[in-house]
């Protein structure tokens, strides 16, 4: 590719002070402005801000899953853009195919861009010319539309970009070990390539996308003080320096330690900020960013389904969208967005892609990665269960009648075991016993916080694991799986799964997801130990290092 954004030689690494720079652009001579914030009234050419794109991306996608009501379609539809249908690759994976009742899931790729257009430039966006994406996020929403997870892919993984199109019509080579975010860069022009991002991650997943979104800062910003504000959490104060490491000295106080709501400026603020806190890397402001779309995610659904309420927010996402062809249409938005609208919280998570560093650069890891892309594939959740297997308001006619009725005893919920949180971890490799087990816990009133399997090597006998000042509690939650130890270890309430739970359960894990022989193999904890879920604490998780 040509042009000063097609190599990752054209960047700085994720985690080096300072963010990146494009090979070649003008700077000033004494004083370096970060990719996080100018710190100048004079108005100095603003540079682009790394992951927050990721934000504008979802909170766009958050409030049309939203919005309802046939008379915002008028209004709304005049504000939306779509992108060149004939820039699609024509080498594309096969869509996914419909299950027994005619569902099927649906793969979003949700872009943000930095394009100076649109009063973004007075925000921080763009720099010399052209947009660039520093992230993206594939939202996979399964086909019972009940579930769905957002992968975030780091913006220097080294890729493969398939051939994408110029704006003169012609199309680029195939581009090896480049950088992720280049892609969105491709013909350097203010409106960037949504196209060849998508060639891109069909390339990379084997996935079909079926959309693509595009968001841009004016729309993030807009959108969160349409929403009256977002809570947030910080480890620790954080201040002017910590925005701007090129300030040279700490500055005032920006952000205060703990709990606050932000919107506007403060939120592109509190998402652009990566120094001063864990080792200041992209991936801990990754953790922020994704902590950050799950209060959004909570703050929209809790103002419920009026119009009057959310056509400021419509409003706002639709004049920042830029959309495939497919879904240029605010009647389109809308069908797509009301289904969606049965997806509990806690069913929304957001993970990265497995990586690593190499050198300067991320590199995804192998085979963890193939074993997600597969897991999407095969429309199985995070935690092995099958999205296609039934629909969501079919009783569990699957479910074992006697034998493990016996085995795994009934009981009555107590509303004070709500407070007590409970991880279900699977240790057996057999599908489907996570979320049986999970239910027991629920139906005796615990909290489930993580549906996952189990590091290491497999468990002969259930274990429930526990932390400090939680023996009881361990000992109440033992007592739903006849057979189980009690042992310290960790942080929290773990039960662990062995063989014995699966011996008791025969019927669960053969009619349970995952029992198909040509299913993928579970995830491994790289994967689903690291999960958020849209109803999480905003203060767990944010750090990295």
């Amino acid at each position: 590719m040509s042009g000063r954004r097609g190599s990752p030689e054209a960047e700085n690494s994720p985690h080096r002070p300072g963010g990146r720079r494009a090979a070649g652009r003008k700077t000033a001579p004494d004083k370096g402005i970060p990719d996080d914030r100018p710190t100048s009234r004079a108005k100095p050419k603003p540079k682009r801000s790394t992951k927050q794109k990721v934000l504008w991306v979802t909170a766009g996608c958050t409030s049309l899953l939203l919005v309802g009501g046939g008379a915002l379609y008028y209004h709304l539809n005049s504000n939306i853009t779509t992108f060149d249908r004939d820039a699609v690759s024509k080498d594309r994976p096969e869509a996914a195919a419909p299950d027994a009742q005619g569902r099927t899931p649906v793969n979003v790729l949700m872009i943000g861009s930095d394009s100076r257009g649109n009063g973004n430039s007075d925000l921080g966006g763009g720099g010399d010319a052209g947009a660039r994406s520093d992230t993206a996020i594939l939202l996979h929403v399964y086909a019972d539309h009940k579930h769905a997870v957002g992968i975030s892919i780091p913006r220097d993984s080294l890729v493969n970009i398939p051939p994408c199109k110029l704006p003169n019509g012609k199309w680029t080579k195939e581009q090896s070990n480049v950088m992720f975010n280049s892609a969105f860069a491709v013909g350097d022009t203010e409106q960037g390539n949504p196209a060849c991002t998508q060639n891109a991650i069909e390339k990379l997943t084997n996935l079909r996308v079926d959309h693509t979104i595009v968001v841009d800062f004016n729309g993030f910003a807009t959108m969160t003080k349409a929403v009256g504000g977002v809570d947030v959490c910080l480890p620790n104060d954080i201040y002017e320096g910590d925005l701007n490491p090129n300030l040279g000295h700490k500055g005032k106080l920006i952000f205060a330690k703990g709990k606050q709501k932000v919107e506007g400026q403060s939120a592109l603020d509190f998402v652009r900020v990566r120094h001063g806190i864990g080792d200041g890397s992209d991936i801990g402001r990754t953790k922020r960013q994704q902590a950050f779309l799950s209060s959004l995610i909570k703050q929209v659904k809790s103002q419920g389904m009026d119009p009057t309420t959310l056509l400021p927010l419509a409003d706002a996402a639709t004049k920042s969208l830029t959309v495939d062809p497919d879904l240029g249409s605010a009647a389109k938005l809308m069908s797509f967005a009301m289904s969606l609208k049965d997806v509990n919280l806690h069913d929304i998570k957001f993970i990265t892609a497995p990586w690593r560093y190499e050198g300067p650069r991320v590199a995804l890891v192998h085979p963890d990665v193939d074993q997600l892309w597969a897991a999407l594939k095969a429309d199985r959740t995070i935690d092995g269960q099958d999205a296609s297997a039934q629909r969501p308001d079919a009783p569990d006619t699957a479910a074992p009648s006697t034998p493990a009725a016996e085995a795994t005893p009934t009981a009555t919920a107590n509303p004070k075991n709500a407070d007590i949180k409970v991880a279900v971890l699977n240790s057996t490799g057999e599908s489907g016993l996570g979320g049986k087990a999970a239910e027991t816990v629920k139906g005796a009133g615990y909290t489930v916080t993580t549906v996952g399997n189990a590091a290491g090597k497999a468990r002969s006998t259930t274990v429930v694991e526990y932390g400090t000042g939680e023996h009881t509690a361990a000992e109440e939650v033992a007592k739903l799986f006849p057979g189980a130890t009690v042992q310290p270890g960790g942080k929290g309430l773990s039960v662990v799964l062995g063989h014995d739970f699966a011996a008791a359960n025969p019927a669960a894990a053969a009619s349970a997801p995952g029992a198909n022989p040509g299913a993928p193999a579970p995830l491994p904890s790289s994967v689903s130990g690291t999960a958020r879920s849209a109803d999480d604490d905003p203060c767990a998780n944010i750090s990295y290092g």
